[in-house]
């Protein structure tokens, strides 16, 4: 198991504080051993383990508690004494109306939450209003390629460093992608990833019902990685397509999409003006190996996958990233 260091971090100076901590990223990217990684530091400091509380929302096992009157209850009846008490909530998003619930817990009880989301929108509406800034949010992401390196070396792969780049820039970092060299079986983790992604995290979330359309979208973002991409752009080529549809259409499953985190909009900033533009906007994805489930035969386009690289890179070291229009002499 790797260390995912570069969140911890961030992270243990909170370990025993009263603000929620928040932890985001989209599916399968390491957020329950990241918690896990959190449990195991925190009982080296001598917590008791039934002062640890841990729920993963996707076990059936919990499934009752998705009811915010049953979750509530569940958890006071764990709590019996006067001590810190440690939450753990994984996907906290299947509760309904999870803000109120975490909020109460925060204000009445001496607990320290942790909570992981695997759609952008748990850090917004209610949430945000509910704790007004008493929380801090921590993005993770799959592996960076120094963690992809660390991985190869635990299991005793002696790939050159170059090799073993084209190997992250193809295949790309989600933890488990690794545990099979079968190129199938890698194809048929990362399909599974995608298809779990669309149907939980986009068409069930947003009620659509035109899937083709969605998929088509996201395999125009996948063929114009590093590109310059909007609404109209989509539109224009769905209609050489033969495909009708409205730039409105495209602008709402552009934002599902980067709510899914399977994607994410770099906005250009104006230098002149100092503010965000929302136009002539770049779309990177999570993680290159989604790029093996295009439809269209594979191009490497190498600067776009190093574009790419090197914005996850960034978003994993907690860095905000724009996109500036440079004039043409």
């Amino acid at each position: 198991m790797i260390k995912r260091e570069l969140y911890l971090e961030k992270l243990r100076d909170s370990y025993d504080s009263e603000l929620i901590k928040i932890i985001t990223g989209v599916r399968r990217s390491g957020k329950s051993v990241l918690m896990t990684q959190i449990m195991d530091e925190i009982r080296e400091k001598g917590v008791a383990e039934d002062h640890i509380i841990y729920i993963n929302f996707e076990d059936y096992d919990y499934s009752d508690y998705t009811n915010p009157k049953k979750f509530n209850e569940f958890i006071k009846d764990k709590i019996i004494d006067k001590k810190k008490y440690y939450l753990f909530f994984d996907e906290i998003q299947n509760v309904n109306d999870f803000e109120k619930v975490i909020n109460s817990f925060r204000a009445t009880m001496n607990v320290s939450i942790f909570i992981t989301g695997s759609n952008s929108k748990v850090l917004s509406g209610d949430l945000a209003t509910h704790l007004s800034g008493r929380y801090i949010n921590v993005r993770i992401m799959p592996f960076t390629f120094s963690e992809y390196l660390e991985l190869q070396k635990n299991q005793g792969n002696s790939k050159s460093k170059e090799d073993a780049f084209e190997e992250y820039i193809e295949w790309g970092g989600m933890p488990q992608i690794y545990n099979s060299t079968s190129l199938q079986e890698r194809k048929m983790y990362l399909r599974d990833l995608y298809n779990t992604v669309i149907l939980k995290d986009i068409v069930e979330r947003n009620k659509i019902k035109d899937v083709n359309l969605l998929n088509r979208v996201i395999q125009f973002m996948m063929e114009n990685i590093g590109g310059v991409i909007s609404a109209n752009s989509i539109t224009k080529f769905l209609k050489s397509d033969n495909v009708t549809t409205s730039v409105d259409t495209i602008l709402n499953y552009i934002e599902y999409i980067n709510n899914s985190m399977i994607a994410n909009k770099v906005s250009r900033y104006n230098i002149r003006g100092k503010s965000v533009m929302s136009l002539l906007e770049k779309y990177y994805l999570v993680d290159l190996g989604l790029l093996q489930l295009k439809s269209s035969p594979i191009e490497k386009k190498v600067g776009g996958r190093l574009e790419n690289t090197v914005y996850n890179e960034l978003i994993a070291r907690g860095y905000d990233v724009y996109i500036r229009k440079i004039r043409q002499w």
